[in-house]
């Protein structure tokens, strides 16, 4: 790293917003300027939260931003999606001290993406570089850990050529192939699974609510507040915090504007649920979601099928829906893999993990394979 130089930043703030977007790029909201600060400036990433900023940039010889990632200091393994707390365990139960950690990640968002963000005209070798000062920067400050998480299969394979352990996931994609319609998409399933995705559209629309898409300032504060409720619902389901504060939607929608996409039910005026999503590029990403009372098939009608309406007409490429759920199989959404890649400071430790992970990628690739059977797209027209 002779000539680089690399420095810490307590805030998004302390970057600027143009330097990181030439960093960042267009395509994905999730490491824009604009999302992130969102996140710092509504509390809902802070030192209370257990997710301290510590953004790293790189700076080539030349003194220019070459590279940027967002990174944290993190107390916990919890909103990561990507699951630690075994090494963890493991490496207090022998003496060790895990915590804190350094997370290069988009805290509360298992959203596939560039982590290691390099300028365009920065030299070849400038994520290799950035890979090795992650590292340096655990040796100087003593941290047990930096893990790269829901990176690109690109950033993965840089960081493994640099000694990190890559690691294997699976969410479920679905992939437009340039249908005009949602019945353009229909007729590539099976008939059993078309037949069943009608019932359950037919099903939705008939309970007598009405369903919106809004983007943008269209959304109101009022539809944030009744959101806000929902995401709060969701979350006591699931046993969880709700990391994400009120201010945290509204202030999101004013930065990243018609990005920001909101599918909204309505039982006459009132709100009864809503899936939030952020457009890429070429990507629709499925966030949160959340509703009041029981409905038939609500949760495939606005986060599911609405979200492939959506992606036809925008012409997006691909809806990524989120973490988990094998039940996303059947209407369309197949396995994909994702990436994380891990640097353990112990040499001990390291040879553990490494073990582990050598015995856990091919069952996560065999697992990927066996999902992939279950696909309800006709043998002719599988993507």
């Amino acid at each position: 790293m002779a000539d680089w130089s690399v420095t810490l930043h307590n805030s998004i703030h302390d970057i600027p917003a143009q330097e990181w977007a030439d960093c960042a790029g267009p395509d994905n909201p999730f490491v824009s300027h604009d999302f992130l600060s969102a996140l710092e400036d509504s509390g809902s990433v802070q030192r209370e939260t257990g997710w301290l900023p510590r953004h790293v940039c790189l700076h080539s010889p030349d003194g220019q931003l070459a590279a940027t990632c967002p990174a944290y200091l993190k107390g916990h393994s919890w909103g990561e999606y990507v699951f630690d707390q075994g090494w963890a365990r493991a490496y207090e139960a022998a003496g060790g001290q895990y915590y804190p950690k350094l997370q290069i990640a988009v805290p509360f968002t298992p959203a596939p993406g560039p982590r290691l963000l390099v300028h365009p005209s920065a030299p070849p070798e400038t994520r290799a570089v950035l890979a090795d000062a992650l590292r340096q920067i655990c040796a100087d400050t003593g941290l047990s850990s930096a893990h790269v998480t829901f990176c690109t299969e690109g950033d993965s394979a840089v960081l493994a050529q640099r000694g990190w352990l890559p690691r294997l996931g699976v969410q479920y994609h679905w992939h437009n192939r340039n249908y005009a319609t949602f019945d353009d998409f229909l007729a590539t399933l099976s008939a059993r699974k078309r037949k069943n995705i009608k019932r359950e559209r037919r099903d939705a629309n008939n309970a007598g609510l009405t369903f919106e898409t809004l983007q943008g300032a269209s959304i109101t504060p009022a539809d944030w507040q009744a959101f806000y409720q929902f995401y709060q619902n969701t979350i006591d389901r699931k046993w969880g915090s709700a990391y994400l504060t009120p201010e945290f939607f509204p202030l999101m929608a004013q930065r990243l504007g018609e990005r920001v996409v909101l599918m909204l039910a309505r039982h006459g005026t009132t709100p009864v649920a809503a899936a939030l999503n952020l457009m890429g590029t070429n990507t629709l990403y499925g966030r949160n979601w959340g509703c009041e009372g029981n409905w038939p098939f609500l949760h495939f009608e606005l986060c599911y099928y609405r979200a492939i309406d959506f992606a036809i007409a925008h012409g997006l490429q691909r809806v990524e829906a989120g973490a988990q759920g094998e039940h996303k199989i059947q209407r369309g959404y197949l396995p994909s893999l994702t990436h994380s890649a891990h640097w353990l400071q112990s040499p001990s430790l390291r040879e553990a993990v490494d073990r582990f992970l050598q015995a856990e990628r091919p069952a996560m690739q065999a697992e990927a394979q066996t999902l992939s059977t279950l696909s309800p797209y006709r043998q002719d027209s599988t993507p």
